[in-house]
């Protein structure tokens, strides 16, 4: 807002005290200046569009303050609502309108403080309060995974309730998810496809980081008649880095806790036409007991390559059925030959280690297999197989990535 007014009745004032040594309290308030004193009521002077009593402000029109007459004009204006949302608006050049530039948010209660100043320059307020429309079509979101503690590779999946499409409405969505980490990281959102979105950092998730999940969304317009609804927080705890390296070609598996190897493991990968998948996986689960059939990856039973196997100390990387587990029918090709059909197979011994030693978020990556590369999507989380540009680019507000209040938020902040 223009100060000029101001300027010249403060400096009119000091020329008065200095050539007629007459007192401050001559012009304004006690100290001279006329923001000193209370401002005065400006009811009278400004008018708004907004609705009275109990009715509900319309969500498809923007709020709009003006000013009365020509006796004054408007300073400044905010609008806030009752989740802290500012109302971006822009005021006119000459003081007489204020008007919203965003979206009103639906179902909630908005607060407008006016200050305005006369011809004199001595300042007037005036605070109104409002309510919105309820939305017709709520868009709420649903975070995973559940709270509790994981491995440095968990990604973060926020599940939609109806597809969003546009740029502009998933730009939206995105600003009301927030991610805190402490300590802070460089992370970003990826939308996977209209309903699905995974967050995941820059880097891996720092050793012992908190991480929190929050949903600001509701009420928040997205698109059309669709605005935000609720959403449940979760809390991360992050544990070790655990890495598995599974190398095909030479039949081991070198496991390492925070970059320091804590076991090295003979090994068998998938044979050929079964080759395991090459790439980065994280674990999605643990179950100490698995029936695996074979007739759940399409191999006919009956056929030569079928099987029914009660197999122990099972680990999930891929919803498709590649585990690492037990096998201890193929112990004699361990460290020498790939027998499996994708699975990583090893002693019972050293699978019950390797089960109790890893949880969800750890990383299991496979090397030199004759294999396709590991799904970015759909079969598990691949997500880490991405480079950052290219998972950047799955952003619909990569322009705000630098943002805090959008990527991280440091303590305090």
């Amino acid at each position: 807002m223009s100060n000029t007014p101001r300027m010249r009745i403060a400096t009119s004032c000091t020329l008065l005290v200095a050539v007629t040594g007459a007192s401050a309290t001559a012009c304004g308030g006690p100290d001279g200046h006329p923001l000193s004193t209370k401002p005065y009521d400006a009811a009278r002077q400004v008018a708004f569009n907004a609705p009275s009593g109990t009715a509900k402000a319309a969500l498809d029109k923007p709020l709009e303050v003006t000013a009365r007459g020509k006796d004054g004009r408007i300073t400044d204006v905010t609008a806030v609502d009752t989740a802290g949302h500012y109302l971006a608006g822009e005021l006119s050049a000459d003081g007489s309108r204020w008007r919203s530039t965003a979206p009103l948010v639906a179902g909630t209660r908005y607060t407008v403080r006016v200050s305005t100043e006369d011809r004199k320059g001595a300042p007037g307020a005036r605070t109104l309060t409002f309510e919105t429309a309820p939305a017709k079509k709520v868009l709420n979101v649903a975070f995973g995974p559940e709270t509790g503690k994981y491995g440095v590779g968990q990604p973060i999946t926020a599940e939609l309730s109806a597809p969003v499409t546009t740029k502009e409405g998933r730009a939206a969505v995105e600003r009301s998810l927030r991610v805190r980490s402490t300590p802070a990281v460089t992370g970003s959102w990826h939308w996977v496809d209209d309903k699905k979105l995974h967050y995941r950092p820059k880097e891996y998730w720092p050793v012992g980081a908190s991480v929190t999940v929050t949903g600001n969304l509701t009420g928040v317009k997205v698109a059309g008649d669709l605005y935000g609804g609720s959403a449940k927080s979760v809390n991360l705890s992050i544990g070790d880095r655990v890495e598995a390296i599974t190398d095909a070609g030479s039949h081991q598996m070198t496991v390492k806790r925070n970059g320091k190897v804590i076991n090295t493991i003979p090994v068998t990968t998938g044979k050929p036409g079964f080759s395991t998948r090459n790439g980065i996986k994280v674990v999605l689960g643990k179950e100490y007991f698995v029936r695996m059939r074979s007739t759940t990856v399409g191999i006919a039973a009956g056929s030569s390559e079928s099987y029914d196997l009660p197999v122990y100390y099972a680990t999930r990387v891929t919803w498709s059925g590649e585990y690492v587990h037990a096998a201890p029918w193929s112990v004699g090709s361990q460290g020498y030959a790939n027998v499996s059909h994708g699975c990583t197979g090893m002693s019972t011994s050293n699978a019950a280690w390797f089960y109790e030693n890893v949880r969800p978020g750890d990383l299991v990556h496979v090397v030199n297999s004759e294999g396709k590369e590991m799904d970015h999507f759909g079969n598990g989380f691949g997500d880490w197989n991405l480079p950052w540009d290219k998972w950047q680019a799955g952003s619909a507000a990569k322009a705000d990535a630098p943002r805090t209040e959008q990527v991280r938020l440091r303590p305090g902040l």
